[in-house]
């Protein structure tokens, strides 16, 4: 099974600019401290960027690649899910760049990541 399909991510709204996606807690994606680990989270941010760029092409219809992905850590992040907001920034012809806010299940802010994927 592909990674990303191990995290489950579940598209929960699509809007005109990107896509809001949630993901379940289980205990195998949090750190020794008992929060989401760092890796988890910048997946699921790279993960709604797809998605978003998927919703405006059509699901398939553009293979595509991640080019670069920053994140920055706002709080940790424990409960039961998280959401990610998915934003495109820019749409080009080869280059899409989107912001994603990822916030815990109390809707707290958790993380900023801004996400480039290459249209291939």
């Amino acid at each position: 099974m592909p990674f990303e399909h191990q995290l489950h991510p579940r598209v929960a709204r699509k809007h005109k600019d990107g896509v809001t996606v949630h993901v379940d807690l289980h205990p195998g994606f949090l750190n020794t401290n008992g929060v989401l680990h760092g890796g988890i989270t910048a997946a699921i941010a790279d993960e709604a960027a797809w998605h978003a760029i998927e919703n405006r092409h059509g699901y398939g219809a553009r293979p595509s690649t991640t080019t670069e992905l920053k994140v920055n850590y706002l709080r940790p992040i424990a409960g039961k899910k998280v959401i990610a907001r998915a934003v495109l920034v820019r749409a080009g012809k080869t280059l899409c760049v989107s912001r994603v806010d990822i916030f815990d299940d109390k809707k707290n802010l958790a993380a900023i990541a801004i996400v480039t994927y290459m249209l291939l």
